[in-house]
């Protein structure tokens, strides 16, 4: 079994959406993890859906898969990083970010996307944990009412800072929402060191919705271009042959924007040769 690759868009930033897929797609990889963004397919504009069907098609042309991913910093709020999110202290914030949720779903279902991916946010000041915990979980079932109805995955991913930070806080979110698959972003495993990231895809294989690789310094959370860091890159991909892994794996480099033009080819080599 050959594996897919795929670059999310983020690593794409300084480029126009179409030619980034078109880069992407001409450096061999199999499919795009799109990062909705003000710039890549905002799901604000009025002309959203007429949008989502000029990328649908494109990458159909191309013959690319797609994710959706849903971590822009500034879409919702042009002040504050990543917000709001499902936790934040105001209602109409936690409604705000369900509705782009529920708005990446939709776009999913038109592009074929294989997943959507989300996280939990970052806990506020004078937020207790039992509350933020409350509202994520009422967030989180009306993301996951709405992906049934358009029959899309929803994956979680559990990110270093947030509410929800390890593959384990999953495993508790899972308990009450059996629907909700597992975002697993192989490098976070490496900075909350709580569990190996080969073991990490052996271990939650029958509930993987989408996987994400770059390299990475243990306790350090900042996504390096491969060989920079102290990820087993072999050994993971590996483990992903071994449980027959078929969906896309996503380079994610968000870092590595204004030199895309390099990143982007030298992350598949140095993919491909790992895979050999």
């Amino acid at each position: 079994m050959t594996l897919r690759f795929a670059y999310n868009t983020n690593g794409a930033a300084n480029h126009r959406l179409d030619d980034a897929i078109r880069l992407i797609a001409d450096c061999g990889y199999d499919g795009v993890a799109l990062t909705l963004d003000h710039h890549h397919l905002d799901p604000f504009a009025d002309d959203w859906q007429h949008e989502a069907e000029r990328v649908a098609a494109l990458l159909e042309r191309l013959a690319l898969g797609s994710v959706i991913e849903t971590g822009a910093r500034y879409l919702l709020d042009p002040r504050r990083k990543h917000e709001p999110t499902l936790i934040a202290p105001e209602a109409e914030g936690r409604a705000r970010r369900v509705a782009f949720l529920n708005r990446a779903i939709d776009i999913a279902a038109m592009l074929g996307s294989e997943t959507v991916s989300f996280w939990a946010g970052v806990p506020q000041a004078g937020v207790a944990t039992e509350e933020a915990r409350l509202w994520l979980g009422e967030g989180i079932g009306r993301v996951l009412d709405h992906a049934e109805q358009r029959g899309v995955d929803a994956s979680f991913e559990p990110e270093p800072g947030m509410l929800i930070e390890t593959v384990a806080d999953y495993d508790a979110l899972r308990a009450r929402h059996p629907r909700l698959k597992l975002a697993l972003d192989t490098g976070h495993c490496l900075v909350t060191q709580d569990i190996d990231p080969a073991n990490a895809v052996r271990r939650y294989a029958d509930r993987i919705g989408t996987v994400a690789v770059e390299d990475m310094r243990r306790g350090e959370h900042i996504h390096l271009p491969f060989g920079e860091g102290d990820m087993d890159v072999p050994a993971v991909l590996a483990a992903l042959e071994e449980i027959g892994y078929s969906r896309l794996v996503c380079v994610e480099l968000s870092r590595e924007s204004p030199r895309a033009h390099a990143a982007i080819p030298e992350a598949i080599a140095y993919l491909r040769a790992a895979a050999a």
